[in-house]
């Protein structure tokens, strides 16, 4: 039997389960958190203090967590591009009795909140410049996105094992220095955000620990491939309105390693959470093709610390067009 057909049989053996999957690892939509729950609301008479109040306190956040938040957005915002890609790996389909596209359909609605979420908060808090905004995130929306996983199942849930948890870093991070900067509301929103991308985490991630248990060699190799060729970032392809592909992405990385909201640590953490949550060292009855892969995972760590600590950032910001006042870059 083909690999290709192995990964199918695999798809559709773990697909069985895939109601108790949702009922685990998503919420029910009339009892999940939405957006209006955490922003002002319109029809309120306080509405428009409540509004003033929110932006008095923005006008405090430095300009390189505003452009940290403002890349989150877009890429939050990129939700289609992911939603397509994942709907044609192999053994998902648009078959109403498909249970992989059950998943990613209510996978996608909990995704859906986070972009709306922030897209609010940034246009409400006076410090951005939403046509910018817009712009790039059309941009990446029709730049498109490859994460190097092709149709495979086993690489593409790898991709998102890794994806969701470096989400929940940033995320978290976000909230914990809004908090710092006397930003509650904010805070609130950025951990609430994160808990879901943790929650998805799970998921992804129980996914590929059951593929370990009826198919650890190819399974084994898949994680290899990921680790060995690097996890691309959904942001990857970001830009500025005028600017070519991509050519905003390491400005963007660089405001987030500065306030040490994603740095190449985390990357390396990540990949040691990984190796770790499937228990690579234990896993047995492997090719030798696989053994091999293994040892190469179990010493990567390792080697990408060494490269990760001579990365050198550089000391000012790049001013962005999505966010206004850049005097007060701090």
């Amino acid at each position: 039997m083909s690999i290709q057909n192995v990964r199918l049989e695999v798809m559709q053996f773990l697909e069985k389960s895939i109601d108790s999957f949702v009922e685990q690892y998503l919420l029910p939509i009339e009892k999940i958190w939405q957006p209006s729950d955490l922003l002002p609301n319109s029809e309120s008479e306080s509405f428009i203090e409540d509004v003033k109040e929110l932006r008095e306190i923005a006008q405090d956040l430095p300009y390189d967590f505003w452009v940290v938040l403002v890349g989150d957005t877009i890429t939050e915002e990129a939700l289609p591009t992911y939603e397509s890609w994942l709907m044609d790996v192999e053994g998902v389909s648009q078959k109403p009795d498909n249970g992989w596209s059950k998943w990613l359909r209510h996978w996608t609605g909990e995704e859906n909140r986070h972009g709306d979420l922030l897209n609010k908060y940034l246009y409400l808090s006076g410090r951005v410049n939403m046509r910018e905004v817009e712009v790039t995130t059309q941009h990446l929306i029709a730049d498109g996105f490859d994460p190097g996983t092709d149709r495979d199942p086993y690489k593409n849930f790898v991709f998102t094992s890794f994806q969701e948890l470096a989400t929940y870093v940033s995320h978290n991070r976000v909230a914990q220095l809004a908090k710092k900067y006397g930003d509650n509301k904010l805070s609130k929103i950025c951990k609430l955000i994160a808990g879901d991308e943790m929650r998805h985490h799970h998921a992804y991630s129980d996914f590929v620990k059951r593929i370990f248990d009826v198919d650890p060699s190819q399974m084994m190799m898949a994680f290899h491939h990921m680790m060995k060729h690097k996890i691309n970032m959904p942001a990857q392809l970001i830009r500025e309105s005028g600017e070519k592909i991509g050519s905003a992405f390491e400005q963007f990385s660089e405001s987030a390693q500065r306030i040490g909201v994603y740095t190449s640590m985390d990357y390396v953490d990540i990949m040691q959470k990984l190796i770790q949550k499937w228990e690579i060292d234990k896993i047995s009855n492997l090719t030798d093709e696989a053994e091999k892969a293994r040892d190469y995972l179990m010493k990567l760590p390792d080697r990408m610390t060494k490269l990760a600590e001579r990365i050198k950032i550089a000391p000012e910001s790049h001013v962005f067009k999505w966010v206004q006042q850049p005097a007060l870059i701090k």
